[in-house]
């Protein structure tokens, strides 16, 4: 009786065991790309390409506060994405992600970051979108960058840290598929003397700007260009311009499309966003715009080679 009791008890302990293992296992898509060249391969038009996704900042989801690599993970969750994120400077020269100069919207702290060490800012939490106090922490930007490699890609947007600095991280982090945002031609070309496997999102928002990149002699197979917020009409000569290049267009509904207060007036933009011919939408919200867009993505495409999934184990 008693060694029944005890097998009983073992197979119970093993079958809990292995429900805790499985219980701690989160299935995400990734975007996996062996070298520099895949990865500009996947940014290239083409003419047949998929919609893209960027979550802005992450995502916005309640539970999960901006600029934070949990939120990163469960926006994957969902659906293959790349993330805008937001590098800064404290005190002592540590580049850290937050979107503001100022800890008091997205943390429990007061003040601007460049009056802490990044010692000192680990003792504050970061806020989910309502303002709900998490466990989560402020990431630094190469444990950010280490975390992504072989999962997706990260779009750097410049903020105060120079861009010296920046360069100097990526090759200490040995990852080249990361993007860098960059405001002009000059920025442009900087990161691309530095190192010519980078890519850049770059601001192409009028004509002028395309001439400038065109006399800076920044190859156009390094960059996607950023050309505005909203649907118009002037877009489309852009659009031919830059996909004449075989550059992706992106517009970003994060001060625009985001903002419409129902779910149905939402997703009919972020739909004909990709209709009137953009190719990347960079959104608060990729989780609704992944299942928006469901009805126009197509069943196969030469970029799916590069999607996969993968078991994170907590």
């Amino acid at each position: 009786m008693k060694k029944l009791i005890n097998k009983i008890l073992s197979i119970s302990l093993l079958l809990f065991g292995t429900a805790q293992v499985s219980s701690a296992q989160t299935e995400i898509n990734v975007l996996d790309f062996k070298n520099a060249g895949e990865f500009q391969s996947y940014l290239k038009y083409t003419g047949n390409n998929i919609p893209i996704i960027s979550g802005h900042r992450g995502g916005t989801t309640t539970g999960y506060p901006e600029n934070c690599v949990a939120t990163f993970e469960n926006t994957l969750k969902y659906t293959p994405a790349f993330f805008e994120i937001d590098p800064r400077l404290t005190k002592d020269s540590v580049v850290v992600i937050m979107h503001d100069a100022t800890l008091d919207r997205t943390t429990t702290g007061k003040g601007k970051i460049s009056d802490y060490t990044y010692a000192e800012l680990q003792k504050f939490r970061l806020k989910d979108p309502e303002g709900n106090v998490t466990n989560y922490k402020i990431p630094t930007l190469k444990e950010v960058i280490l975390w992504s490699k072989g999962k997706t890609f990260l779009n750097l947007d410049h903020k105060d840290v120079p861009l010296e600095m920046t360069a100097k991280i990526l090759k200490e982090c040995n990852n080249d598929v990361v993007m860098l945002t960059v405001h002009d031609a000059k920025q442009a070309k900087f990161y691309a003397d530095n190192n010519p496997k980078n890519m850049m999102s770059a601001f192409v928002l009028t004509k002028k700007a395309f001439s400038e990149y065109e006399e800076a002699g920044v190859p156009w197979k390094n960059m996607i260009a950023y050309i505005g917020p909203t649907n118009k009409p002037e877009n489309k000569e852009l659009f031919d311009m830059l996909h004449a290049k075989g550059v992706m267009c992106m517009i970003s509904a994060a001060s625009s499309y985001d903002k419409l207060p129902t779910a149905a007036e939402r997703d009919e933009h972020y739909r004909e966003t990709f209709k009137q011919g953009a190719d990347v939408l960079e959104s608060d919200m990729p989780i609704e715009v992944a299942q928006a867009i469901q009805s126009i993505m197509p069943k196969s495409g030469p970029q799916m080679k590069f999607w996969g999934k993968m078991n994170l184990v907590k």
